[in-house]
């Protein structure tokens, strides 16, 4: 056992932190241990989520949008929100089921980043104008 997962176990026996906390911590940590670990299909790890939008738009002429993210930073937000308080997560998921999107943020883990970016291989994006094509996915 490493020391960080001692000392979060540690806290717990103490009582400085919930049960939940330390499964948060113990999660960001595992995923710190292995951030780079090979995907087990045999691709290279992707490094950026890309999204491209093509439009003629009428009124000014040619649109585009050309988005690169690092996924490395998707990665760190992940790990890095396991130390938001969970009253500030509470009150945004009030907000998130306010303007109807019904997500609850204390449920996302590191790993389903991971299932995402594997999963935006076979994304497709359906748009209601003809002349605009949206692209997403990582590279």
């Amino acid at each position: 056992m490493n020391e960080q997962r001692r000392q979060i176990l540690q806290m717990l026996a103490e009582g400085k932190i919930t049960a939940d906390e330390a499964e948060r911590l113990l999660t960001a940590v595992e995923t710190v241990e292995e951030p780079d670990a090979a995907p087990a299909r045999g691709k290279a790890r992707p490094k950026y989520l890309r999204l491209i939008v093509d439009a003629n738009d009428e009124h000014s002429g040619e649109t585009k949008v050309n988005i690169r993210v690092p996924l490395k930073l998707l990665r760190a937000g992940m790990r890095l929100a396991v130390f938001v308080p969970p009253q500030a997560l509470e009150r945004a998921n009030q907000e998130l089921v306010k303007q109807g999107v019904p997500i609850d943020l204390t449920e996302i883990k590191p790993n389903q980043l991971e299932d995402l970016v594997d999963a935006l291989d076979d994304l497709t994006l359906d748009v209601d104008q003809t002349d605009t094509k949206v692209r997403i996915y990582c590279e």
